[in-house]
């Protein structure tokens, strides 16, 4: 049973203080009494989490098309100010977070205090490809056959179908620029569509998901001149979306339903004492009864002994271009918005956008600290041209990067790692966290709100996974051999993809 839960027969001596009091009164529910809080810090280009202390405090937004397209951030409730308790608090304020608070507010009455270091959805939530896709993280429905078996598998597929309703109903009243029609999984070389088809035809058969094979010449007339498309997948669910938008519009509803947020609250300590959380951020404790942490691939090393090494973040490259033009738009024939990724490891993803720009993306660095660097952004030209010859040269309105949270078995967790503890987690999407973070939000609610009880699938049941070797991964010198590690296998898959 959740600490909240029965709280109620419980004589537990938390009470919610007067500074509390007061803070909550501040914050009307339509937020017309407050403003954004403006950036305290830069931006940090090279900033990395898995060799960085914290994330920083107040930081400004990384330069993207999303953030520069969404219009003013909405009011949120300041920082932390002064000692406070509350029943829960949320640690990061980006999809999976703000999604979490809707939903305890919604079904549970329950107003949770959502901590942010920086500024509000600063992480994934504003440096995505804006791709909503029917996927829980990296893995086929084949190698969820492989894994778990048949019944177990159609379970995790029932779980995205039901992701994907619970996401179009929570962006049925945001202006995110919404474009719907599915998505396209593009062969980028002819050997690999015997391996599309063998799964399209387990796709309808097991999973009784109609998705369908395309020839080249088919994806090329009807949909988008690739030039590398030898074939493709068509699945009926995909949405594309605009990050920014959707991002400020979950913000504007956690708050309307009375959940509170305090960016640049970053979280510089943790202690847990009788029960009750005690959160450090720079402006006063925070002691809360139950914590729910969605940091994604902004998870701080040192945020807590239970997150440490559980996430290998990996650093993901997106550019959008200027508008194109009629006859460009011919010459790449863009018959379609719908969301696209190739078939590589190191795969790209890209649409036309709603106001004809392309937006394109793919792996990038190794480390931060080589993030910065305009090879990264050169190759992606590149690739750009492969796929669109005529856009060559094209000028690039919007460039920047951002970190996935990729967990070792490439699959989430949302779960309570120790049931003597309130503490809860979502994370480790695989960069398919658009859609799954609102699914993500919810099941975190539930496991928050002691009503967990019918979450049985493994995502739900077990713990995001140490790398093979435990004992190199929890030394504090293992980070450079991760790195390592990552660096050899991108050039194996680079070498692999391009065959």
């Amino acid at each position: 049973m959740s600490v909240l839960a029965d709280k109620q027969e419980q004589d537990v001596d938390v009470n919610v203080s007067s500074s509390a009091a007061a803070n909550r009164q501040e914050a009307t529910p339509d937020g017309n009494d407050k403003q954004a809080t403006p950036a305290r810090d830069q931006y940090d280009p090279a900033y990395d989490p898995l060799v960085a202390a914290n994330p920083g405090q107040g930081r400004d937004y990384a330069p993207t098309y999303w953030v520069g397209t969404a219009g003013e951030p909405p009011a949120d409730d300041g920082p932390i100010t002064s000692d406070v308790d509350v029943d829960v608090v949320i640690i990061g304020s980006g999809f999976t977070g703000l999604t979490a608070a809707i939903f305890l507010a919604e079904q549970y009455g329950i107003k949770a205090t959502v901590l942010e270091a920086n500024r509000a959805s600063w992480g994934c939530s504003t440096r995505n490809g804006g791709q909503a896709q029917c996927a829980s993280g990296r893995l086929k429905r084949s190698q969820w056959i492989q894994r778990w078996g048949v019944d177990t598998a159609i379970k995790m597929h029932e779980e995205c179908l039901d992701g994907m309703a619970t996401f179009k109903s929570l962006i049925q009243d945001i202006d995110c620029d919404p474009q719907p029609g599915g998505h396209l999984y593009v062969a980028h070389r002819p050997r690999v569509m015997p391996q599309l088809e063998k799964e399209a035809k387990l796709l309808r058969e097991t999973f009784n998901y109609d998705a369908q094979i395309l020839d080249a010449d088919t994806v090329k007339k009807q949909f988008v001149g690739d030039q590398e498309a030898c074939g493709a997948m068509h699945e009926p669910e995909g949405i594309g979306i605009h990050p920014g938008k959707l991002a400020f519009g979950y913000l504007k509803k956690a708050r309307a339903l009375g959940a509170t947020v305090h960016p640049a609250s970053p979280v510089i300590g943790w202690e847990t004492k009788n029960g009750v959380h005690h959160l450090r951020t720079p402006g006063g404790i925070v002691r809360a009864r139950a914590v729910g942490v969605a940091t994604g691939g902004y998870t701080s090393q040192g945020l807590h002994r239970e997150l440490k090494n559980r996430l290998l973040p990996i650093l993901s490259n997106s550019m959008v271009t200027r508008p194109l033009t009629d006859a460009e738009i011919d010459a790449c024939q863009f018959r379609t918005n719908q969301v696209i990724t190739d078939t590589r490891v190191l795969r790209h993803y890209y649409r036309l956008l709603p106001d004809n720009r392309v937006q394109i993306g793919t792996r990038s660095a190794i480390t931060g600290r080589a993030a910065p660097n305009q090879k990264y952004e050169d190759m992606l030209k590149a690739d750009l041209t492969r796929k669109f010859p005529a856009l060559e040269g094209i000028q690039v309105d919007y460039s920047w990067w951002g970190w996935v949270d990729v967990s070792h078995d490439m699959m989430p967790r949302i779960y309570q790692p120790n049931p003597k503890e309130s503490i809860y987690y979502a994370m480790g999407y695989g960069g398919n966290g658009v859609m799954y973070s609102a699914q993500a939000g919810k099941r975190l609610a539930q496991w928050i709100a002691g009503d967990a009880q019918q979450l049985d699938l493994p995502i739900f049941q077990s713990r995001l996974p140490f790398p093979n070797v435990r004992e190199m991964v929890e030394s504090e010198a293992f980070a450079p051999f991760r790195r390592f590690g990552q660096r050899f296998l991108y050039r194996w898959y680079h070498l692999k993809d391009e065959m």
